[in-house]
């Protein structure tokens, strides 16, 4: 089955179900850009008062589709400058929905690994569920790095020493020890899950509108005074990395299910 994002929207409440359960929610390229639209559906329509970010059973978001990293940047002339291109359209997707006006709320009961942890630190509000697993791994994995923007959006989430951490171990944290740290805000059981989102829906359409975009555009603000120059140029990294051997070999041995072989 083909990745697709799901958009149902019911009484005040959009919500997006990243629909692609043989990779685990692995998000294509086709999935980000209905990501975008989700987004834009969310900004630009006032009867949309939550956006939920959920997967299908098991799943949230395990990163992206390495099918599509292996076509798409390690098939073009130049991987270093596709690696490039490749993060700034994941960034302009992430910074789409940071920008929606209405709380967005993330849903995790699986993996939000590499771009789904940074779904996840875009979101307002993440629930996690018993099977949920959080962490971004890309240095064990893959060999690519990920941009400045996703490392300051982790670090506002769990802190510059936190997210440091996170980045250069390469672990997965289970749900209780997310909340510990700042990624996940509610952490409930397997019983408790649809009912305790369904009240956290419901306590958030009670709330005035106006106050919790408000609310949200001063958190905004805040971030952006947080780097007065704006976030450092990154390209000259994410070159590096992307055009790297260590990422075609992290690449071709996640498609060849084998352990990557690093040479640098």
């Amino acid at each position: 089955m083909t990745g697709r994002v799901r958009a149902e929207h019911r009484g005040g409440v959009l919500r997006a179900v990243l629909d692609h359960p043989r990779r685990l929610g692995a998000l294509t390229s086709a999935m980000y850009d209905q990501l975008a639209e989700v987004a834009a559906l969310a900004s630009g329509d006032p009867s949309v008062r939550a956006l939920v970010l959920a997967g299908t059973d098991g799943a949230f978001a395990a990163g992206t589709d390495v099918r599509m990293l292996a076509a798409d940047v390690l098939g073009a002339p130049d991987a270093g400058e596709a690696g490039v291109a490749y993060e700034r359209r994941v960034g302009a997707v992430l910074e789409a929905l940071a920008s929606v006006p209405v709380p967005v709320v993330a849903v995790v009961d699986g993996p939000a690994a590499g771009a789904g942890l940074a779904l996840v630190a875009v979101s307002d509000v993440v629930v996690a569920g018993p099977r949920a697993r959080f962490g971004l791994p890309v240095a064990r994995t893959l060999g690519n790095c990920v941009p400045a923007a996703v490392v300051a959006a982790l670090a506002r989430r769990t802190g510059h020493a936190r997210a440091r951490e996170l980045l250069l171990t390469s672990r997965m944290l289970d749900a209780p020890a997310a909340a510990a740290v700042g990624l996940a805000d509610v952490v409930l059981s397997a019983d408790e899950l649809d009912d305790g989102v369904a009240q956290l829906l419901d306590g958030l359409l009670a709330a005035a509108p106006g106050a919790l975009a408000a609310f949200k555009e001063t958190d905004r603000r805040l971030a952006a005074a947080a780097w007065p120059a704006g976030l450092p140029d990154d390209t000259d990294l994410l070159r590096a990395c992307y055009g790297s051997a260590d990422f075609r070999e992290g690449v071709t041995a996640f498609l060849d299910h084998r352990p990557p072989r690093w040479e640098s």
